[in-house]
């Protein structure tokens, strides 16, 4: 009996070593071959999330799968020959916490059963690492001392039930926060406002003109504030005259007007003296009446 357990074990032995043996060359010889992507990275803007990596593949292709912390493995860009891939879609849990393996595959199917080589991401929260886009400034008024600003909010790629897209106030709520940067036109030094809605109401000086433009922040973030801010506006409030042109524009017109004056009364004067005269002179030449 015991030579017989002996002989079992033995055997049991002779089959794990020849089964390591055939997978080690399995490995060298079959897909683990195929390079791996390199230089992961995510990018996100407004939540829509793109994965790129490298290299370009060349005789295989490509799988992503993702999956977060709270979410099943899915995957995307089935054989793709691309380096990036539109994971947006994957991603609506944008408090969950993702990961993606980029699987290289051969072209063609083989009976290989032995998983092929991928490459892991860096793990990416939505909510906590996409940029917010660059806001809308949707109509601004400037009225004596008060400047009315309006923002548009950026668009996700996510929708309600009746088709329309989300804006990121959909989903940040009230950690999202808009900063005006304002200041006078042809000056540098800025001045903020902040607000949780979208309009700005602020007090400036009457009859100057502004220039200004808007960021939004995530108030429930610690890093990842560099955000987009909006394209730059400027008002065209009517001036004063002085704002407009400066004392030194009047001096000028003064001192022109005071030469075209001075030149009229000259010229007065002198036409006076000279039809003075030319009548004296008639009279002097005048022949005397005979009695």
């Amino acid at each position: 009996m015991a030579s017989a357990l002996d002989a079992l074990a033995a055997a049991w032995s002779r089959a794990l070593l020849w089964g390591a043996l055939l997978s080690q060359l399995g490995y060298c010889t079959g897909n683990s071959e195929l390079p791996t992507a390199v230089n992961i990275t995510w990018s996100s803007i407004n939540f829509k999330t793109i994965l790129q990596w490298q290299p370009k593949p060349t005789n295989y292709v490509y799988t992503v799968a993702i999956s977060g912390i709270n979410s099943n493995w899915e995957k995307v860009c089935i054989y793709t020959k691309e380096t990036e891939c539109d994971v947006s879609d994957k991603m609506k849990n944008v408090k969950d916490t993702y990961t993606a393996h980029i699987v290289s595959e051969m072209l063609t199917r083989t009976d290989n059963f032995e998983e092929p080589p991928y490459a892991i991401s860096p793990k990416f929260t939505p909510y906590n690492q996409t940029t917010i886009g660059r806001p809308k400034i949707q109509t601004f008024e400037q009225t004596d001392s008060t400047l009315k600003v309006a923002i548009e909010d950026p668009l996700t790629p996510y929708v309600f039930p009746n088709k329309t897209f989300k804006s990121i106030r959909d989903i940040f709520e009230n950690d999202l926060e808009y900063t005006l940067y304002y200041w006078k036109d042809g000056s540098t030094g800025k001045k903020e406002a902040t607000t949780k809605s979208n309009r700005f109401e602020i007090r400036i000086d009457k009859g100057k003109n502004y220039c200004f433009e808007v960021r939004a922040t995530v108030l429930s973030r610690m890093e990842n504030h560099e955000d987009q801010k909006s394209m730059m506006k400027c008002t065209n409030h009517h001036r004063e005259i002085l704002d407009e042109y400066g004392i030194e524009v009047f001096i000028i017109i003064a001192a022109a007007a005071i030469v075209i004056l001075l030149t009229i009364i000259v010229l007065s004067v002198t036409l006076c003296k000279c039809k003075k005269t030319k009548t004296a002179k008639e009279k002097e030449t005048m022949p005397l009446n005979d009695d």
